[in-house]
C-alpha cells in the first residue's frame, strides 16, 4: 500500500462567476509518493552471508519518490555485533533515479552503508548501483551490479585473514528471474550473485557465489515469504561463534507495506 502526499492549495474552493455560487476545487495530484514498511525475518542474509548469527532480525524502510523518477530513502535492520565490529544496526541511505519504458526498467543510484556504534573501526562505505529489468509476459528478468571503490571499510584491517592488504575495491554482480504461479497468488524468484573482491563483510575472502530461491505470497498489505539461501563457501571458511554463517538454510519472513 502506498501513501500519496496531497498538494496544498491556497484556497479550498474557487468562486465562480455566478453570484453567491461556490464550488470545491479538486485537490491537485502530488508529484511525490511516500512508501514504507516493516518486516520480521528469521535470518538477515546479505549476499548469502548471515548478518544476524542465524537469528531473527527486525527491519524497516521508508522512501520518497518523485514523478520524474528520482527517489531517496532509508532501510535499516538489526544485525549481530560481528558484522561491523560491535554495531548492532545497519542503516542504508540511498538515492537514485528509476525509469520504465516499454516494459524495461532502468534503475541507478548510490548507497551508503552506516553502522552506528562500531568500535575502533570505520566500517561505513559507499556503493553505487545499477540494474536493468524487463517484463516478458508473466516473467520478469533482472541483472545488476553494485560497485564499491577503495575505501577504509574495504581494507578489513581488523580481520587478520585480510593479510594486511591495502584497500581494495569490490564488485557484486547478479541476475534474477521471477514469475507468478497461475491461480495461486504465489511468486517465485531465483537469484544468483557473484562477489568480487575482499571486504570485512566476507572476512577477507575473495570471490564467492551466492544463490537463492524465494516464494512470496501477498495478502492485502502483508507479504509472506520463504527462501532457501546458499553460497559456495567451503566448510569452515566462514565461521563466527561456532556457527557457519554461509551454510545453506531456509529463511522465513513476514512484511507489511504502507
Amino acid at each position: 500500500m502506498r501513501t500519496t502526499l496531497t498538494g496544498l492549495s491556497l484556497f479550498a474552493a474557487v468562486v465562480v462567476a455566478a453570484p453567491a455560487l461556490a464550488q470545491d476545487a479538486p485537490a491537485p495530484a502530488s508529484d511525490f509518493t511516500i512508501t514504507g514498511g516493516a518486516a520480521l525475518t528469521s535470518d538477515y542474509r546479505f549476499r548469502g552471508v548471515s548478518q544476524t548469527d542465524k537469528h531473527f532480525a527486525i527491519q524497516g524502510t521508508i522512501g520518497v519518490t518523485h514523478s520524474s523518477g528520482f527517489y531517496i530513502g532509508t532501510w535499516g535492520s538489526s544485525i549481530d555485533d560481528y558484522v561491523a565490529n560491535g554495531s548492532d544496526q545497519e542503516i542504508d541511505l540511498y538515492g537514485g533515479y528509476k525509469k520504465t519504458i516499454d516494459g524495461t526498467t532502468v534503475d541507478g543510484g548510490l548507497l551508503y552503508y552506516y553502522y552506528p556504534g562500531s568500535h575502533g573501526a570505520n566500517t561505513d562505505f559507499f556503493e553505487p548501483y545499477f540494474n536493468v529489468s524487463h517484463t516478458f509476459g508473466p516473467l520478469s528478468a533482472k541483472a545488476g551490479l553494485n560497485y564499491a571503490w577503495k575505501q577504509h571499510a574495504q581494507s578489513c584491517t581488523f580481520d587478520p585473514r585480510c593479510g594486511n592488504k591495502a584497500k581494495e575495491d569490490s564488485l557484486y554482480t547478479y541476475g534474477e528471474l521471477s514469475g507468478a504461479i497461475p491461480n495461486t497468488g504465489v511468486t517465485l524468484t531465483g537469484h544468483v550473485g557473484e562477489s568480487w573482491g575482499r571486504s570485512y563483510l566476507t572476512n577477507g575472502l575473495k570471490n564467492y557465489t551466492d544463490w537463492s530461491v524465494t516464494a512470496a505470497y501477498t495478502w492485502k498489505a502483508l507479504t509472506f515469504s520463504v527462501a532457501y539461501v546458499d553460497t559456495d563457501f567451503k566448510k569452515g571458511e566462514f565461521s563466527v561463534n561456532g556457527r557457519n554463517e554461509v551454510h545453506g538454510g531456509v529463511v522465513g519472513a513476514v512484511a507489511v507495506a504502507f
